[in-house]
Order: C-alpha cells, then structure tokens, then sequence
C-alpha cells in the first residue's frame, strides 16, 4: 500500500513538473499599466495563469508549445463594459419579442457570444436583458459554450413606463401591471424587492434606468424617472449584497440622481454636465460612454421604417451627442471604462468605440487601457485580470497591427486566449 501511495505522489509530482507550458513570442506588447510598448517579450502560461513576462525571446523545452506572435501586437484580453448579449439589433426586433421563446433567445445568443470572444472581448458586462444572460454566463464558466466571461445583471430594473419596462408600447390587455419579479418598481419596498429578486436569480450586478432612453417604445428619452429614494434603496440594497449598481442615463438631473445616491457607473451620459462631472469625480463614480451606439442609431434611424416613429425621433436627437460628451468628460478627468452597448449595432463590431474615442482626444494607448486595465477596476476584478503580469490569468490577444500607431488595427484581432486556452490563432 505505501509503494502504490508512494508511486501516486511521484506520478503526481512528474506530471506538474512537465506540465506543458506556452511560450508567446510577442513582437510588441503593451504595458497598458505604463501606457507603453515594450518589444520582443516572451510571455510564458502555464495552465490558465501567466507564469512569467521577460524581454527577449526564450524557448522552453520540447513538450512545450511557443506562439509566434512576432509580427503582431500583444495585450490583454479586452473587457467591453456595456453589452446585451442576447440580442442584436434589427428592423424586426420589436416584433421578435412577441415571437421567440425563452430557447429561442438562448440558441441567437450563442452566436453572438461566439463572435465577441473572437473579436478579442475575453470578458463583458452585460447590462440587461431577459434572464437567459445568466444561463448563457453559466454555460460559458461550465465549458458547455463558447464565449466571453460574463458579468450580467440579468433583467433591469425600470419604473413603471419606463426605459426597461418589457409591457411598454403593445395592446393594453398586454400591458398587465408587472412589478418587482419583472424588474419593475414604484417605491423603496419594490426596490429592495426587485434588488434581491435579481440576486436570487444570480444577477452579478444591478441596471436601473435612471432616466428614458432611445430604443424603448415609450415617448420619453432623457426625463428621471426614479425618485431619490427608490434610487437610494436599490444602491443600499445591493451594497448589502456586495454588488455593483449602473445607471443608463441621458438626461443629466437622472445622473445628479444617480450619483447622489452612490451609483457605481453611468451609462452613456449624453446629456451630463460640468456640474455633474465635477460630482462624478467627486465621488469616483465610472463613465462608461458607448459611444458607438449613440453612433449606430442615428445612422440606423435614417433606414425608413427600421425603428418605429417613436424611436426614430428619439435616436435622431439623442445619438450623435454622445461622442461630445465623452470628449468633454475625458478632459475634465472623469474616470472612464470602455463600453460600447454592443447589440444595439451587431456584435463583434465593439472595436468601433476605440476609433470614436480617440477621435476627440483619447490617446490610442488610454483608450485600450480603458477597455484593459480600467475595466477590471471598474469590476473590481484588477488583481486578476486587465494587464499582462505574473501571477494573472492568462487572458490575451493580439492584433495584427500596431494601435499604437493606427488605432484601427484593433479591428484584426488574430489572436485570442482566455483563462490560458487558445481559442484563435
């Protein structure tokens, strides 16, 4: 018995001591804490952790694997910090919502996960949709699919008529009256209700629309629509569950709100202030800008019958600011992370938001910092991920190009890793 223990322990120590590892040979990488590129660096993982970060190119032994990478551009796996990851848009979408089960949504999904870890977005936050976001998240974490890490919060949460009501827009008899289970609340009981529902059902942060929104069928895109007190039960509540709360919000006296009540991130902005930046930086509250769907909808309201009139209208007047503003707040120091709202425009397309950011200003580097080192901040996840160092997990990618110089090589990504498995080369 002692000999079989003994020839366990050693077979146990063999197999870790020739454990494959896997040399990437990075002709360039990106230092996103120093914003520099360092080049001919050899990365070495070993299982899903980074093992170590070198200059020079080393070898390892003959069981082990290299990735030459030596044209190419290496950095961290990208993080996107506002998708909806169910669905993507298009001229029927209003009407799919009357036509797709719950199985339906799921099997759309897949793909659109797919395509986001190709791109290089090794982990999303996705902001809101149906639940089937939480069941794709485990999915992904078991191995069943393939996709990026999910951080979800599930269904959000919205006043009644508001941005995220799922009754507004059809037949009264459809309305029906829905309430916290749903993600709809009118008061402080049905905001701590509606918090500790979606944590039942495995939200891993909490979306409120602070104010009205474009893609909504509701007459209304940039009015608050949470008094301060349903806003500051929602943030106390989650704070009890150790969750982060974000705000979708135009219109600035929703943000004020917001930030007042100690929200942990803004989404898109359009309408903010001076007064309210000046607060954001104040209480270190994250922008998060997407300013590629702003983009995306104008150009998309133009299409005649694409959205319904509603929609058109509000898209056509809110969209296209949402660059300017993300120009202003950068200048005025407002911490941001990269978030796109990928699905308002087609997946895989995320990379449209570095371009739209350094037009106005961003440097090349502070924008993939944004999307890196930023991002994991922000999920409070940064002594995991979001740069390349020993002891992280291995998540990496690389481009063809070098952003440094033409920010629209992001667009070619050639390279994915995530969590030390190579899923393209």
């Amino acid at each position: 018995m002692k000999k079989i223990l003994l020839s366990g322990v050693v077979l146990m120590l063999s197999l870790s001591v020739f454990a494959q590892k896997t040399y990437i040979h990075a002709g360039r990488l990106i230092d996103v804490k120093t914003k520099k590129v360092l080049n001919e660096q050899t990365i070495v993982v070993e299982g899903d952790k980074i093992l170590s970060v070198s200059s020079g190119y080393q070898s390892g032994g003959t069981e082990d694997k290299t990735v030459d990478l030596k044209n190419a551009t290496v950095m961290p796996g990208l993080m996107d910090m506002h998708v909806h990851i169910e669905s993507q848009t298009s001229p029927t979408r209003y009407l799919d919502g009357f036509r797709d089960n719950e199985a339906d949504v799921a099997y759309k999904a897949l793909p659109y996960a797919h395509i986001t870890l190709m791109s290089g977005f090794t982990t999303v936050r996705d902001l809101g949709g149906s639940g089937v976001n939480i069941a794709l998240r485990n999915a992904i974490n078991s191995g069943l699919v393939v996709g990026p890490r999910i951080y979800t919060a599930g269904k959000s949460i919205a006043p009644t008529g508001g941005h995220a009501d799922p009754t507004n827009g059809v037949r009264r008899d459809l309305m029906r009256d829905p309430g916290p289970d749903e993600g709809v609340i009118n008061g402080e009981a049905d905001a701590r209700k509606a918090v500790r529902q979606a944590v039942k059902y495995g939200s891993d942060v909490i979306k409120v629309t602070a104010t009205g929104g474009v893609l909504s069928v509701a007459r209304d895109g940039s009015a608050p629509q949470f008094q301060q007190d349903e806003l500051d039960a929602v943030v106390r509540t989650a704070k009890d569950f150790g969750i982060h709360v974000a705000a979708h919000a135009h219109g600035d006296e929703g943000m004020k709100r917001a930030v007042k009540a100690g929200i942990h991130s803004i989404e898109h902005g359009t309408m903010m202030t001076e007064e309210t930046m000046e607060m954001m930086k104040s209480a270190g509250t994250w922008y998060v800008p997407t300013v590629t769907a702003g983009m995306s909808a104008a150009e998309y309201a133009k299409i005649p019958g694409y959205y319904p009139p509603v929609v058109r209208d509000k898209a056509m007047q809110i969209g296209a600011q949402i660059q300017q503003t993300f120009a202003k707040a950068y200048k005025k120091g407002v911490k941001i992370a990269f978030g796109t709202d990928a699905g308002v425009f087609p997946h895989g397309e995320n990379y449209r938001e570095f371009i739209y950011m350094t037009e106005v200003g961003m440097p090349n580097l502070e924008a993939i910092q944004s999307a890196t080192l930023n991002a994991a901040q922000l999920l409070g996840i940064e002594e995991k991920l979001g740069t390349i160092e020993t002891g992280k997990i291995a998540d990496i990618i690389a481009v063809s190009g070098n952003p440094d110089e033409d920010i629209k090589a992001m667009k070619d990504v050639t390279f994915v890793m995530k969590e030390g498995k190579i899923y393209k080369q």
